[in-house]
Order: structure tokens, then C-alpha cells, then sequence
């Protein structure tokens, strides 16, 4: 599905919009292993296959703040905004992780704008659910809440 290209100008149409569900990429060791070398965090669910085998999701699994951090090209190939002058991450209301992602996993985002607001003179906020899904889980790998800020 190709992603929905809207100028800044016409984001409030978008309030209420079915972002849709972007193609499957799969969370590989190396990623997870890249992952725990940048932030220090090396614990045996995310580094160690071996002892990872017998521990209690029978193999490595992508950090939490991994899954989190993929979002964010995970939501460029849905939404396309033109005439900006530029868009940033403004934070997050809400973040749970309902499932793990085991290293080779697949996933993928579905999102949809709840609501867009006018901040200011050049400005627009969204708020987008966000729910991250996974190929070995029943429940999301991760459901969020973003906040996204585009300027003029």
C-alpha cells in the first residue's frame, strides 16, 4: 500500500483517517544485536541465542525501545507530508508492549490519525494510533500513541 501524500495545509482533513497497514520487515539478531551495542543494553534475552533457547520465549527477542524506535520508518511508508517545512517525533501519550518480537520476526504498522489540532501560527499536531504487529504473536508487539508536530 503506497503511502497517503497530504501538504501540511490539508492535515486537519486527515483527523479520523485510516492510515492502513504498511509491508511486513523482519527484526533480524544483527538488528538486535546492533541495538544492544549502541544502547549498553546486552541482557541474555536480547544477545545470547544459546541461553536465550531455554529462557522464557525460547529464543532472543527485539528490546522494547527497538520495536519503538522502528515505528517511526515504519510510519513514512504510510504517511507522505508535502510543503512542510518540517515534521519531528513531539513524544508519546501512551506506549504498551503487549507481545515480544523473537529475533527473524516480521513486523508491521497500522496506524490511524485521531485527531489533528492548530498549535500556533505554523504548526499542526496529530495524534496517531499506532499499533505495531508481529508475525509469531497473537497480541501487537506494540500499541502507541504518537504525537508528531508538522510545520509550515
Amino acid at each position: 500500500m503506497p503511502a497517503i501524500t497530504v501538504s501540511v495545509h490539508h492535515l486537519p482533513e486527515l483527523a479520523g483517517t485510516d492510515l492502513g497497514v504498511g509491508p511486513w520487515h523482519e527484526v533480524s539478531q544483527s538488528d538486535i544485536t546492533g541495538f544492544a551495542a549502541l544502547t549498553g543494553d546486552d541482557q541474555w534475552i536480547h544477545t545470547d541465542p544459546s541461553r536465550a533457547k531455554h529462557g522464557p520465549f525460547g529464543t532472543t527477542i527485539a528490546h522494547g525501545y527497538l520495536t519503538l524506535s522502528l515505528v517511526v520508518p515504519l510510519l513514512a511508508e504510510l504517511l507522505d507530508v508535502t510543503d512542510v517545512r518540517m515534521v519531528v517525533n513531539y513524544g508519546l501519550n501512551r506506549v504498551r508492549f503487549p507481545a515480544a518480537v523473537p529475533a527473524g520476526a516480521r513486523i508491521r504498522l497500522a496506524a490511524t490519525v485521531t485527531e489533528v489540532t492548530r498549535i500556533g501560527d505554523d504548526c499542526y499536531e496529530l495524534i496517531i494510533l499506532s499499533t505495531l504487529e508481529c508475525d509469531r504473536a497473537t497480541k501487537p508487539a506494540a500499541v502507541i500513541e504518537l504525537i508528531y508536530r508538522a510545520y509550515e
